[in-house]
């Protein structure tokens, strides 16, 4: 049996887990008050304040510190393969000098101090960042903007190969289209194991959803750009945090939204149409991605819960492939089932280049 320490720190939280193989026999989340946070400029400042509160979590359960291996959520790194990663030097400085700063940058930085002091191995797994796309699908047509590869790859795989257990295939050997529907939706493509094409979930491309507007038309982006109504920043907040469905009916909350429909608001109705619409003609997408050849369709995420919901979807998918649904994000799970994966000689240790 393998003991696995997992570390995922949130913008605003740390969730700490403890997996005896794939059993969790301990979980702890912790919320971060706004004003702790307030006195920290910068993510990388945060670095103590979160390994304390890691140190002291485990310190006050009783938790022997003693683990076969650590594993942490993966940070902004830059675009690679997917799969499990050590932790090093390398890893570690990028890191540190991340494009963009989010508190997941800090994961790895902070299971591989623990690591060393415990004398285990440290790694990540599947990061927001995963490119596996083909060369055709990175061209946008304007070669200064390239498409990028920004999705919910830990979930993504993770419930990807659960599902190719669940029919006793090996996940490399299936076409698979996952779509991820959370506060950020991305619709991926994944061919015998590569995640093949995506839409970039987090900077405006594919779906709208709750708050990201997804693909918008262009020249029209470009004239609100330079109209003098909005700055740069605001923009950028226009397309992640406030696009999509809190635009339109000033809420993420889509179980509010779907009680608003059955109680017979129009608006509330055509705008949950109209985003699902989006999710199912980015799935058409990707079923051409696949040259048509999909063995199944995976819904997973948050939303996914939506009984109302997956059946709108169903609606316009419906004959393209089998569809299953795998709702919620189960990030602790999946980070301790590739650590696992690698302890056990099942899956192999890439080496960050």
């Amino acid at each position: 049996m393998k003991r696995i320490l997992v570390i995922n720190p949130g913008s605003t939280s740390t969730k700490l887990a403890v997996y005896e193989d794939l059993e969790p026999v301990w979980k702890q989340s912790v919320f971060h008050p706004a004003k702790e946070l307030a006195r920290f400029h910068h993510i990388n400042e945060q670095y103590e304040y979160r390994r304390t509160y890691v140190f002291e979590a485990l310190q006050k359960a009783g938790i022997p510190m003693a683990f076969d291996a650590i594993i942490a959520r993966g940070g902004i790194l830059k675009p690679t393969q997917g799969g499990v990663y050590r932790i090093d030097e390398r890893m570690k400085h990028d890191l540190w000098h991340a494009p963009m700063e989010h508190a997941s940058n800090l994961a790895a930085l902070l299971a591989d101090e623990f690591a060393k002091d415990m004398g285990c191995p440290a790694f990540i797994a599947d990061p927001v960042v995963t490119d596996e796309l083909r060369d055709v699908a990175r061209l946008s047509g304007i070669p200064e903007l390239p498409r990028l590869s920004i999705f919910h790859a830990l979930n993504s795989r993770a419930v990807s190969r659960r599902y190719a257990a669940s029919v006793n295939k090996r996940y490399e050997d299936l076409n698979l289209i996952v779509a991820h529907l959370g506060g950020g939706i991305s619709v991926s493509a994944h061919q015998h194991g590569k995640v093949v094409d995506v839409n970039n979930a987090l900077n405006g491309e594919g779906p709208f959803s709750p708050e990201r507007a997804g693909t918008v038309p262009a020249r029209q982006l470009v004239d609100l750009c330079f109209s003098g109504k909005y700055t740069q920043a605001e923009i950028r907040k226009l397309l992640n945090g406030r696009g999509g469905l809190v635009a339109y009916l000033g809420t993420t909350d889509v179980q509010t939204i779907v009680r608003w429909a059955h109680a017979g608001n129009a608006k509330h109705k055509l705008v949950l149409e109209a985003m699902v619409y989006t999710v199912a003609k980015q799935i058409g997408a990707m079923h051409v991605a696949l040259h048509s050849q999909t063995d199944a369709i995976i819904l997973t995420g948050g939303i996914a819960n939506n009984a109302y919901v997956i059946s709108l979807l169903r609606e316009w998918i419906e004959g393209l492939a089998r569809i299953v649904v795998i709702p919620g994000e189960d990030e602790m799970g999946a980070l301790a089932m590739n650590a696992l994966g690698v302890l056990n000689g099942e899956l192999p240790l890439q080496e960050y280049l």
